[in-house]
């Protein structure tokens, strides 16, 4: 099928139709890269002492440095370059013995100084790595290891931010005016590079989609950011190009600017090959620009031509000196890191005795932190599972949450699993108990003294409601007499509906055989 007759007919905003993603994988091989900018948590901003918060009156959090305003001078934030290190060191980069901050010169009203103090050309941390593991979807539920090369990590300020007000997307073009925060403008901010991805195929948007995430799970390990990226905080840049099969060169990228969501980095990136085959198809060239992702759409959009380092006519600082992070200070940086998210899984794969596809089905919900707290307060891990991935997702999916926002705690859930291995309560009466507590009814133990959820556990009235069932299924239980003890599931049933599901199923059944001369 040719690149013509394969195309949907779907138009992008005035764009050429898109070839199908699989068709187009046919003819081109994707090259994909990542800058992911990331706003640090320190308390102060990266070159003065105004505070480093989200949020906040606009034009509030400001000063003088950060205004860029005559003869103010900036002062570089120690516990940001070692955030940074740290980093660096857990990306396996090379930490530069020496290197200095530049001027990247562009007037945005974004950047009150109409330059960006970042580094250029002696960044802190290079050449690292980032390991990460893919699901494929085609593979039956297995996947690869990915290695993602680290060609960066940099430390910068973050500019201001601006707000387009009126017109209907919420962008400069068509809107009626536009107010900028400097608030956001020099709080530190540090941007990992990687390396260009090769290889892929069809699974390079998962391959972004997984970086990003492992990424921000190794930053939140390292207590170096909130990576919030409904806030800004974790912000993503997606590079993206196609070459023809079999050509030994890379096509030209476009960047994707902002895209703040791990299923829109994914998208991103397959929008990107799906367009970039159509323009190539009809014989078009790939123009290297900046584009905008829609969320709505799922669409990315033309922004401008991409700028070449040349264009941002960078120098040397002249208002900051070199930083010399000294050996001694980085091995003590070194020494002091946490425990890292890969390291980790495996680590509790083994001691809660689960596969990867497992473990990889706790991560993929979000609940890994819950199942390792529901554990960490008595639960066994299996138990821990059953209820987060079970119920307890059932009822987050209900309600359009996440895992963590259910109004209950991993010690609650660890209390309902501890019930239901005393034998005082069975799973159905463990849900009703859960039921309760998301409620807010009060703690498991008050749920079920309220709700009166206990199950019966008095021996006479269990052997009544067994009589009971038995007189009154007088067939079923000569069937169980002759010998066909599978049978005896009806009268387990009949026991548990007269007490109204509080009754231990294995001693009822226990109580029938003995009752029917099946013991």
């Amino acid at each position: 099928m040719t690149g013509q007759a394969g195309r949907t007919g779907k138009a992008a905003r005035g764009e050429a139709a898109l070839v199908p993603f699989g068709e187009a994988l046919t003819r081109y091989e994707p090259v994909i890269g990542l800058e992911t900018h990331v706003e640090l948590g320190t308390v102060t901003k990266m070159f003065c002492g105004c505070p480093a918060r989200f949020g906040g009156e606009p034009n509030t959090l400001v000063c003088p440095v950060c205004l860029g305003l005559p003869g103010s001078l900036p002062v570089a934030n120690r516990a940001a370059i070692e955030y940074t290190i740290r980093i660096g060191l857990a990306l396996n980069c090379s930490i530069a013995d020496l290197c200095r901050f530049a001027r990247k010169n562009y007037f945005y009203p974004d950047m009150p100084k109409n330059f960006q103090i970042s580094q250029y050309d002696e960044p802190l941390c290079t050449n690292g790595w980032l390991d990460i593991w893919v699901t494929d979807p085609g593979a039956g539920g297995g996947g690869r290891q990915v290695r993602v090369g680290i060609e960066r990590v940099h430390l910068e300020e973050d500019t201001g931010k601006s707000l387009h007000v009126g017109g209907a997307t919420g962008r400069i073009h068509g809107a009626d005016y536009s107010l900028v925060d400097y608030n956001r403008a020099g709080i530190p901010l540090v941007e990992i590079v990687t390396k260009p991805v090769e290889g892929t195929g069809a699974l390079a948007p998962l391959v972004a989609h997984t970086y990003v995430s492992e990424l921000r799970d190794l930053l939140r390990a390292l207590a170096v950011s909130d990576v919030r990226m409904e806030e800004g905080s974790l912000r993503c840049d997606v590079n993206t190009s196609l070459a023809p099969r079999g050509s030994g060169v890379w096509g030209t990228r476009t960047e994707t600017k902002n895209v703040n969501s791990l299923r829109s980095v994914e998208r991103a990136v397959r929008y990107e090959i799906e367009r970039q085959a159509a323009v190539l198809d009809a014989g078009g060239q790939v123009t290297l620009e900046t584009r905008h992702f829609h969320e709505d759409t799922g669409v990315t959009t033309a922004g401008r031509n991409k700028e070449e380092a040349q264009d941002y006519r960078y120098f040397p600082e002249p208002d900051l000196v070199p930083v010399a992070p000294s050996r001694e200070w980085v091995e003590q940086i070194r020494a002091a890191l946490p425990e890292l998210p890969a390291a980790r899984r495996a680590r509790l794969t083994a001691e809660w005795g689960l596969s990867d596809s497992e473990f990889t089905m706790i991560h993929n919900a979000g609940a890994v932190e819950l199942v390792a707290q529901t554990v960490a307060a008595g639960a066994a891990p299996a138990d821990a599972r059953k209820w987060w991935l079970g119920e307890l997702a059932r009822r987050a999916n209900e309600t359009g949450r996440g895992l963590a926002e259910l109004p209950i705690t991993p010690g609650e859930v660890a209390r309902v699993s501890a019930l239901v291995a005393s034998g005082a309560l069975n799973d159905k009466l463990a849900r009703q108990v859960i039921e309760g507590v998301l409620a807010r009814e009060g703690t498991p133990d008050e749920v079920v003294a309220a709700r009166g959820l206990a199950v019966v556990s008095d021996e006479g009235a269990l052997l009544a409601a067994v009589d009971e069932a038995i007189a009154a299924n007088p067939e079923v239980a000569q069937k169980v007499r002759d010998g066909r003890v599978a049978a005896a599931g009806a009268l387990v049933g009949a026991v548990m509906k007269a007490t109204r599901g509080q009754a231990d199923a294995a001693r009822a059944r226990e109580l029938i055989l003995t009752r029917l001369g099946q013991s």
